[in-house]
C-alpha cells in the first residue's frame, strides 16, 4: 500500500511539473508567452527570423508608411536602436503599402538603420494579431513577450520599458 502511495505521488509531481514546463513554453502572443517565430525578407533580399535575435532583448515593431503615429516614433525608435544595446526589428506590412519602393523612400527618408523585414502577405500581422498600428512587442532574451504597446512609443517609453527587462 505504501509502495503504491509513493509511486501515485512521485507520478502526480511529475505531471505536475511537466505541465508548469509546458505552459512556461507556450508559444502565443500574450505576454508570457514564447513569441512565435517568422522569417522575413529585407528590402535587399536576405532574410531574417525572429529567432536570429535569441539572447537579446527586441523590440518588434510593426508599422506602415502611412500611419501618422507610425511616422512619428520613427526618429524616436531610431534614436533608441542607436544608444543601447537592444534589437529593434521593425515589420512593415507591406500588403497594405502602394508599392516597396514607397517602403523604401520612407526608410531613406528617416534614415532608418535597424533592421526592417516586408510583411508582403500579411501573415506575420495576422500571426501576431495586428490591428491597430503601431504595435511593439518587447520580447526578452529568452524570446517571452513582456509587453504589448499598441500606439507610438516615445524615446522616453522604449528606455523605460528596456530597463525595467534590463534591471530583472
Amino acid at each position: 500500500m505504501e509502495k503504491n502511495l509513493f509511486i501515485f505521488a512521485w507520478v502526480t509531481v511529475s505531471l505536475f511539473i511537466f505541465a508548469a514546463g509546458a505552459a512556461a513554453e507556450k508559444i502565443g502572443t500574450e505576454i508570457g508567452n514564447q513569441a512565435p517565430d517568422f522569417q522575413l525578407k529585407q528590402m535587399d533580399g536576405s532574410t531574417v527570423s525572429l529567432s536570429d535575435f535569441r539572447g537579446e532583448i527586441v523590440f518588434l515593431n510593426f508599422w506602415a508608411t502611412w500611419c501618422p503615429p507610425c511616422r512619428k516614433e520613427m526618429p524616436d525608435l531610431q534614436r533608441f536602436y542607436e544608444d543601447i544595446d537592444a534589437v529593434v526589428l521593425g515589420v512593415n506590412l507591406t500588403d497594405t503599402e502602394i508599392s516597396a519602393h514607397q517602403v523604401q523612400q520612407f526608410l531613406e527618408t528617416f534614415q532608418i538603420s535597424f533592421p526592417v523585414v516586408m510583411d508582403t502577405a500579411g501573415e506575420v500581422s495576422r500571426l501576431y494579431q495586428i490591428r491597430p498600428i503601431p504595435t511593439t512587442y518587447i520580447i526578452d532574451s529568452e524570446g517571452i513577450i513582456r509587453e504589448k504597446v499598441y500606439g507610438e512609443m516615445a524615446y522616453e517609453h522604449l528606455m523605460k520599458e528596456y530597463s525595467k527587462i534590463k534591471g530583472e
